[in-house]
């Protein structure tokens, strides 16, 4: 169960300014983030950015503004009803890529909903966060059990690749390379 650039659709949920200044080691967090969303848009990867009630927590943190697409606001804990996401399997998305905050909602919530459409759905599990570690890592684990997969964003963008002989594996490997 591989993920494919052309049947694949990237959501980045959540990492805004006021969530992000509580979460631990939220900079590294941000940092896989940015680098998954450069190698989705070099690959051609769809891309998806969400904001959970912008008024109370802030906007997208602007590392991630810059290399992903205008952000759509929610109120709801889960984004699957949003814009790309709620016509994931309808546009060709066989999966869905998550990453952000917090873990325990909204990345369990629009993931446990994405499940029920049948959409096959991997965690980025070095870009996803919580508050507490008990919460993150217990999501974590509910995650798995329920059939997310989870993997690394380094993982993800060499499989996106699949090999060195990819055309634009060199401005991958940069990305990784970069940190």
């Amino acid at each position: 169960m591989r993920t494919d650039p052309a049947s694949t659709l990237l959501a980045v949920i959540d990492i805004q300014e006021r969530l992000a200044a509580v979460v631990p080691d939220c900079d590294r967090l941000i940092q896989r983030t940015v680098r998954l969303a450069k190698a989705a848009e070099i690959l051609g990867v769809r891309r998806a950015l969400t904001e959970q009630y912008p008024k109370g927590l802030g906007p997208t943190v602007p590392d991630l503004v810059a290399c992903m697409p205008a952000a759509e606001e929610k109120i709801a804990f889960s984004a699957a009803g949003c814009g790309c996401l709620a016509v994931a399997p309808a546009a060709g998305c066989e999966s869905v890529v998550l990453a952000g905050l917090e873990t325990h909602i909204c990345i369990l919530q629009t993931a446990l909903e994405l499940l029920e459409r049948g959409v096959r759905v991997f965690v980025a599990v070095d870009a996803v966060g919580s508050r507490y570690a008990i919460d993150h890592e217990t999501a974590l684990r509910r995650l798995e059990l329920a059939g997310v997969v989870p993997v690394t964003t380094e993982s993800l963008l060499f499989e996106w690749c699949r090999g060195a002989d990819h055309a634009r594996f060199r401005e991958v490997r940069n990305l990784v390379i970069a940190g």
